[in-house]
């Protein structure tokens, strides 16, 4: 699997990466920015479960083969040690630019720290029902 020559610093920097790539439907970007494992895995909202590159790749050059897709991050809430981060967040999923979002998606990506920098091991999305959450305030209970 081809390689970014850019080493990813940190995990934040791989995840801006993902969403540039997804932005600009580059699928050689998008892919080297997955760990070279065969175990990764990507769950589309609404989708199974594809395991290793291959898959993955198909998956995303449909997702491309439907026109630009903008997605907007926000609520970020991320958990971390020296080799791994997990990322929860919220993205707002836009098929056109400059309308407000046609959706929004909660979704959490992995990320392993390698010798070529953070690589994403799993990218999970699923589709949220209603609004767009607001931000909670520590400590409060939703259920």
């Amino acid at each position: 699997m081809p390689k970014t020559n850019k080493s990813m610093g940190t995990a934040v920097d791989a995840e801006a990466a993902f969403y540039d790539a997804i932005a600009r439907a580059d699928i050689q970007a998008l892919m080297a920015l997955w760990a070279d494992d065969d175990e990764i895995v990507c769950v589309h909202p609404g989708g199974g479960r594809l395991i290793g590159h291959a898959a993955i790749r198909a998956s995303w050059e449909a997702v491309f083969e439907r026109g630009a897709v903008h997605i907007s991050v926000s609520r970020l809430h991320e958990t971390h040690n020296m080799l791994t981060a997990v990322h929860s967040i919220v993205e707002e999923i836009h098929r056109s630019e400059g309308r407000q979002p046609d959706l929004h998606i909660i979704a959490t990506n992995v990320f392993l720290k390698t010798p070529q920098g953070w690589r994403i091991v799993i990218h999970h999305a699923s589709v949220a029902p209603g609004p767009a959450p607001s931000h909670q305030p520590p400590g409060t209970v939703l259920h």
